[in-house]
């Protein structure tokens, strides 16, 4: 059951919070936040043609490039609904993407706003992430446990501080947390990304459910882990891994199935390759 009073009404046109329309409608993500404020030890940011996976872009963009991107997107007929910010870095870590959100509401006041972070900020930018008109907003957490959450997070960056082990992993899930109720009560529809990690927390992941439940989340999203930096040779989960777990969710709070685990700078229809567009400033498309 879903307790967000807006789900519906807003997920029926959100290819990545709807399966049903998930290879029907698109999304543009808009790669205007390079910096990220912690770093996951299975995290790369990187601009790159051709990697498939969160974290990558072919460009940082301003705002007047980004607005253009859009136009052109929409002027070739592409059924985009939604309009993103997910990296490459922190969403909530970079000015502009507020500016884009704004110009964005200015210019195309039909999109549904949506944006991806790991939650540190949230509770720190809960008064301009309601009035820039988000309506959707996807936390990646992937641990509730100290002990747990030691061994995938590494520097948090706070404040103009650097925290590391349970301190700064501590700080970080509060702020998680409490940005979940946060949200929830402003009406945001708050979905939350678990990356599986085996051996790790495989078997936790459980847990997180239950408490971003309590907190307010109306919907889960399982991603595999993509061994990089630290975790670089580490065991990559199987499908019956991710459906197991998947499974269990389920019993607990709604999970999407349909993620194609998208660039920073994707656009289209998720899952569908689209042809590039020939414009200096727009990023390739890549699923």
């Amino acid at each position: 059951m879903v307790d967000n009073p807006n789900f519906s009404h807003v997920t029926k046109l959100h290819p990545c919070f709807n399966e049903k329309i998930h290879d029907k409608v698109g999304r543009i993500h808009i790669p205007i936040a390079p910096k990220c404020n912690i770093q996951c030890g299975f995290c790369t940011r990187k601009l790159d043609d051709k990697e498939d996976r969160p974290g990558v872009a072919s460009e940082i963009m301003d705002i007047d490039n980004a607005i253009k991107h859009i136009h052109n997107v929409v002027d070739d007929g592409q059924p985009i609904n939604v309009v993103g910010v997910a990296g490459p870095g922190d969403s909530l870590y970079n000015e502009d993407t507020f500016k884009l959100f704004q110009k964005v509401g200015e210019e195309f006041p039909e999109m549904i706003l949506c944006m991806s972070t790991n939650g540190l900020l949230i509770p720190d930018c809960i008064d301009d992430i309601i009035r820039s008109g988000v309506k959707t907003v996807t936390i990646t957490i992937n641990a509730i446990d100290p002990d747990i959450g030691i061994q995938i997070y590494d520097d948090i960056h706070y404040h103009g501080k650097l925290y590391h082990g349970k301190e700064g992993f501590e700080i970080l899930l509060n702020n998680q947390l409490k940005g979940i109720e946060l949200l929830s009560q402003a009406g945001i529809i708050v979905k939350v990304n678990s990356v599986l990690i085996p051996e790790v927390n495989d078997e936790h992941i459980l847990d997180i459910a239950y408490e971003v439940k309590q907190r307010g989340a109306s919907l889960m999203n399982i991603l595999p882990l993509i061994p990089l930096n630290k975790f670089k040779g580490h065991k990559f989960p199987t499908c019956d891994d991710v459906s197991k777990v998947r499974d269990e969710v389920e019993q607990i709070i709604p999970v999407f199935r349909a993620c194609t685990l998208c660039r920073a700078d994707a656009f289209g229809i998720p899952g569908k390759h689209e042809q590039d567009f020939s414009l200096g400033v727009t990023p390739r498309s890549h699923y």
